[in-house]
């Protein structure tokens, strides 16, 4: 385990690595505290990458902005990737991940009532995933989940490749992602891999649904934070009119936005 200070004395976060055992290999975990605090509300954040790339280095921008604005304790996860490891490995990696912190939140300064839960891209299908599997299974407490440009439709029907010429993403691109993540057919007829088509989204924690306008994706984000308010979730949703998908996760206005709805549903504070 190591660790480092970053940033000046106003903004300093401390940096330090800590392995878990995860469902099929160790799995790293990337802590990002903020000096000076005492007992933090605890969030759990997931890269994104398509299911098959990225890491808690990549995540760095949007996992400390987020550590910083609420302020929170921020673990950033080094979930398993496809396609060495398919569905359901990502998810069962990260739902370790939160009764880790859940079971450890003493030791680690975290604040009672429940986790806040971010994630981008294939993050976001996880820590979708992950909002199901925690309410099917008792655990762990999830108080709110912010999701930014989430992946959450694998049979991609939703999406539409001229809805902006724009877009830094493509149906195709997406398809390749969901074969390595989900290779057998039947796989996507599981409700943890097809979340937007999940008939049982009662009981979800209050949800944060954040897209770009140029991003393929959008369609189905927002649909999916239609079918919540339709199940009764308290959802909000906010679109970024000139951004793309890439952009979002180091997009300060999308940062600042899911910092506060977070924030909000873990303290009660107001900006």
């Amino acid at each position: 385990m190591g660790s480092t200070n970053r940033g000046n004395a106003a903004n300093a976060l401390r940096v330090e690595e800590r392995t878990i055992a995860g469902h099929a290999q160790e799995v790293r975990l990337r802590l990002h505290r903020p000096a000076g605090t005492g007992r933090l509300p605890g969030v759990l954040y997931l890269h994104g990458g398509g299911f098959t790339s990225g890491s808690p280095e990549e995540a760095e921008v949007a996992a400390s902005h987020i550590a910083r604005a609420i302020p929170a304790l921020v673990v950033s996860v080094a979930y398993s990737l496809a396609p060495a490891h398919p569905f359901p490995t990502a998810l069962l990696d990260a739902h370790r991940a939160g009764l880790w912190m859940e079971e450890t939140a003493g030791a680690l300064g975290i604040r009672s009532g429940g986790l806040g839960l971010a994630g981008h891209d294939a993050g976001g299908h996880v820590a979708t995933s992950l909002t199901f599997m925690a309410r099917d299974q008792g655990g762990p407490r999830i108080a709110a989940v912010a999701l930014l440009g989430p992946m959450l439709d694998p049979s991609l029907t939703r999406a539409d490749d001229g809805a902006d010429p724009d877009s830094d993403r493509s149906v195709a691109a997406c398809a390749r992602c969901y074969r390595a993540y989900l290779p057998d057919a039947v796989l996507r007829l599981h409700p943890y891999a097809s979340p937007l088509d999940s008939s049982r989204l009662g009981r979800l924690p209050p949800a944060l649904i954040i897209t770009a306008e140029k991003d393929v994706l959008r369609a189905e984000a927002e649909r999916y934070a239609a079918r919540l308010i339709e199940a009764g979730v308290p959802t909000e949703t906010i679109r970024f009119a000139n951004v793309t998908h890439a952009a979002l996760p180091a997009h300060g206005p999308a940062l600042d936005a899911a910092s506060d709805f977070l924030r909000r549903r873990l303290t009660g504070a107001r900006s």
